[in-house]
């Protein structure tokens, strides 16, 4: 190609460039959305356990709040009328770190936990895409790679939970994280750490499957080329937590009950040791509360999800864009020494 002689042609010629490399950031073969080729499951697990550290940290204390609010029988001291007068009375009755007790044990299960669920995912998604649409997006293959990490997150992170929610609640009698597991250990075995496992099951695949589905969606419409865009990360992040949330509040009411084993609440309906089952949880829930218990804490779980799940696609998405760049900028570098 001959350069211009024109000083003023050749300026546009350079703009034109520019404005073409500032509109298509990557081409079709370095896309944002698939991360290089040669990276390996341990980035992806890198990525996913920072996000999933962070999600679960930062909004620890509405998560706390939420879980003592779907008691079924609370404590006359422990009965909130919202998320933020809940907050201020734990903290003036109880101490300031009381809010975030349990919080050991959730970093302990979150970090692995979301580094297999966020390696699945993508692994999953991609094959299925293949599968099911030859070019764009799947929002069924989504749903299904959503459900297929779920089954493995909770595998690892429901013992965490159950640990977590019992020292979240009102009066729990545990003095540490370690007493709670031997306790628990001692007296109901470890399959008490799997108790809620079906119902978390129940809960989280439909949640996860909506969660990716909108996200992926809502990304569909607000950043149709797949660059890194954080504004468009956090809103579809934000409002796929929020609906997957409300969807599935009455399946976590069950989950906090089957967790907690609440002995006010089990002596009330006359259950010797220990409840157990979906089924039986769903009749124990109705026959204390009706409908509404069904819903008790939905604004506090709505509220911890938003931007939990906006933290977690923002800094996962960044860790994306992070390592595509860095790959990005490897291969150009032997290009530019030829």
């Amino acid at each position: 190609m001959e350069l211009s002689s024109d000083p003023v042609v050749a300026a546009l010629d350079m703009s034109q460039v520019k404005s073409k490399e500032d509109d298509e950031p990557f081409d079709s073969d370095g896309d944002y959305e698939s991360l290089p080729p040669h990276v390996s499951v341990a980035t992806h697990m890198t990525a996913g356990a920072v996000a999933g550290i962070l999600e679960h940290t930062v909004m620890y204390p509405v998560d706390s709040v939420k879980t003592r609010m779907q008691s079924l029988q609370p404590s006359p001291n422990a009965q909130y009328k919202g998320v933020y007068q809940a907050l201020k009375r734990i903290i003036q009755t109880e101490g300031v770190l009381r809010p975030l007790r349990g919080l050991n044990i959730t970093m302990i299960g979150a970090g692995p936990a979301h580094a297999i669920y966020f390696a699945c995912y993508e692994r999953v998604k991609r094959s299925l895409s293949d599968v099911m649409q030859s070019e764009g997006n799947s929002h069924l293959a989504n749903g299904l790679a959503g459900s297929v990490a779920t089954v493995l997150h909770d595998a690892v992170m429901n013992p965490a939970e159950v640990v977590k929610q019992r020292m979240q609640m009102y009066n729990s009698p545990y003095r540490g994280l370690w007493d709670c597991v031997q306790t628990v250990t001692r007296k109901e075995g470890l399959g008490a750490f799997y108790r809620s496992y079906s119902t978390q099951l129940t809960m989280n695949i439909p949640f996860q499957a909506v969660h990716f589905m909108i996200y992926e969606l809502m990304q569909e419409q607000l950043n149709p080329h797949r660059h890194y865009h954080p504004g468009s990360h956090i809103v579809s992040g934000a409002a796929a937590g929020a609906i997957s949330a409300a969807i599935t509040t009455p399946l976590d009411v069950c989950k906090t009950l089957l967790n907690t084993q609440e002995n006010v609440v089990l002596s009330s309906v006359n259950v010797g040791g220990q409840l157990s089952g979906m089924a039986n949880t769903f009749r124990t829930v109705y026959r204390l509360g009706g409908l509404p218990a069904f819903f008790k804490g939905a604004q506090a779980r709505i509220i911890y999800q938003m931007p939990s799940t906006a933290i977690a696609w923002s800094v996962y998405e960044f860790f994306k864009y992070f390592l595509t760049q860095q790959q990005m900028e490897h291969e150009a570098g032997p290009r530019s020494r030829k």
